[in-house]
């Protein structure tokens, strides 16, 4: 799942398993074996898994969720320059869908996924689109207020430009190439 390679990340990262571009740091660990030229860490043997088979991640696995990671956080840092603000004016991140239910923060900010920012300006809200069609259903106040709030929203096309290209590849490392914008992470 999702939050669980997140977490997965980060923890490999902190042990110093992968580096900070996703590449595995030694290949003389007992964990880690090359397959059809793919490097891949071993999470648990196959004596260990249940099944017999080995449960491990690749090499690009890790890059595909660098690559993942590093879009969210370009979308964010993009946003923010096209409005000509910084993640210090962020009041609240509001984190929805059965994904965010379990995502670990700390280890989304640890990967560079979230920004790194008091970690009280992070709110859980469950199935937020669920909830939102049902309210709006049955409250002609919520659906008159959601109605409202919709027309405030203003459209912003990341493809446009060369912002979110420059943000996107600065954020293709664990966390980000400027580790200045995540102080709580550390080399």
């Amino acid at each position: 799942c999702g939050s669980g390679l997140i977490d997965l990340i980060a923890q490999m990262r902190k042990a110093a398993i992968i580096d900070r571009t996703g590449m595995f740091n030694s290949l003389e660990n007992k964990r880690i074996s090359v397959v059809d030229n793919e490097p891949r860490y071993v999470l648990a043997f196959g004596f260990e898994s249940g099944n017999g088979k080995d449960v491990y991640i690749t090499e690009s696995d890790v890059k595909n969720l660098i690559r993942s990671k590093g879009a969210v956080y370009a979308g964010i840092k993009s946003m923010l320059k096209m409005v000509e603000l910084t993640v210090d004016a962020i009041d609240s991140i509001i984190i929805a869908g059965g994904f965010g239910n379990y995502l670990n923060v700390e280890d989304a900010i640890q990967i560079g996924l979230l920004p790194d920012m008091d970690r009280e300006k992070y709110h859980f809200v469950g199935n937020s689109s669920i909830k939102g069609a049902h309210e709006s259903l049955l409250s002609q106040e919520a659906y008159r207020f959601m109605s409202e709030l919709s027309d405030k929203m203003t459209y912003i096309e990341l493809s446009v430009g060369n912002v979110f290209m420059d943000e996107y590849s600065a954020a293709l490392f664990l966390p980000h190439t400027d580790l200045s914008l995540f102080p709580s992470v550390g080399d």
